[in-house]
């Protein structure tokens, strides 16, 4: 379908700013209205390059408000919506579920209520002309064993958190808005990603900035849990492509196709760092790993087959995983406003004080 005026949710995220900026990048006929709620994870900072883009709009509002969603749809003329607006970190949804379902759960439904109510009651359009993207993750399906192949679209779902648990939730209700409304939808599955702007409660940029700041670089368990790692621009290119050549009512998966544990990326960031810092502040940066107590309901590997939307949409990753790191390390060292910004605010710095102070590490 031809894509003009997009509503992404979540879009000051780490994801969705990435993608916000490969749209306009890419696509020079398409408008964003970009819908955040601006909490701890989304930061107008990761959109600081687009503030002279005419074709951007930021607006600070809640997925779940549907009054506000539909007047988007309708003063913008929105023929796409790409939902990035979640909740994500696994032990976030441990600590405090309640705020999963309000967003991953509420929130899809009340966009799904506003996209039936302006699309299909008033409007009229179809899957020539409308598009409802879901972004989901490869997290719904539970863990791999050691021998499994990766998972296929259509395998059933097995989520082990209760952010997985809200992700599936929410997969199933996009479903049902197609089968029972016939709303025009497509949906992503995708493994762990990683790039610039990511917050650091995740894993690679966690490490990175506990090695700026000289902290333990911290490992759930024996640390080989083993994730596929995707770059964000390689994802950001995927969704584009599912918009606009996607089928509709079709799931797809996207990997990176680089499977390997915590260890071995943490130990590979170890390496991009000592040649990149200087080695009178940074002996040896493997000794600081230290092991901690797992996560419960630790899944013990993720992996997706992604051969549909390279068959079907001509996408495959492009992005090499070492020098994704490199790049990655090199944004983080290079961006010291945007580090100190999110060091400054009281929620990171509580956020990883107890979490520290749960395993026992002396930051």
């Amino acid at each position: 379908m031809r894509v003009r005026n997009v509503l992404v949710t979540g879009g000051a995220g780490f994801i969705g700013s990435n993608f916000v900026r490969h749209l306009l990048a890419n696509h020079a006929a398409i408008r964003i209205t970009n819908l955040d709620l601006l909490t701890y994870a989304g930061s107008p900072m990761n959109l600081n390059d687009l503030s002279d883009s005419s074709r951007h709009t930021l607006i600070q509002g809640d997925i779940a408000d549907r009054e506000l969603v539909e007047r988007l749809l309708r003063e913008h003329d929105v023929d796409t919506v790409v939902n990035f607006a979640a909740e994500t970190h696994v032990d976030r949804s441990i600590q405090d579920p309640a705020s999963f379902i309000h967003t991953n759960v509420l929130g899809t439904l009340a966009l799904l209520e506003a996209v039936r109510t302006v699309w299909l009651v008033e409007g009229g359009r179809t899957a020539e002309d409308a598009r409802f993207h879901h972004v989901s993750t490869d997290e719904v399906y539970g863990s791999l064993e050691a021998r499994e192949p990766p998972f296929l679209e259509g395998a059933a779902y097995r989520p082990s958190s209760p952010y997985a648990a809200s992700k599936a939730a929410a997969d199933h209700l996009v479903w049902a808005y197609h089968r029972t409304y016939d709303l025009p939808i497509t949906i992503t599955n995708c493994t762990n990603n990683y790039g610039p702007c990511q917050y650091p409660e995740k894993f690679i940029p966690l490490m990175i900035l506990n090695v700026l700041e000289g902290r333990p670089l911290p490992i759930y368990g024996d640390g080989k849990q083993r994730r596929d790692w995707l770059h964000v621009e390689d994802h950001a290119r995927a969704i584009a492509m599912v918009i606009e050549r996607g089928t509709a009512g079709r799931l797809y998966h996207v990997s990176g196709r680089v499977d390997r544990t915590n260890l071995q990326v943490v130990e590979a960031l170890c390496d991009c760092l000592e040649r990149r810092l200087p080695a009178a502040v940074h002996l040896p940066l493997q000794e600081r790993i230290v092991s901690v107590t797992d996560r419960p309901g630790h899944d013990r590997r993720y992996g997706l087959d992604s051969r549909r939307i390279e068959r079907e949409l001509g996408w495959s990753p492009r992005m090499d995983f070492h020098r994704g790191l490199e790049e990655t390390v090199a944004w983080y060292v290079e961006h010291p406003s945007w580090v100190a910004h999110i060091r400054a605010r009281p929620d990171y710095q509580a956020w990883l004080d107890r979490n520290y102070a749960q395993r026992g590490i002396c930051a």
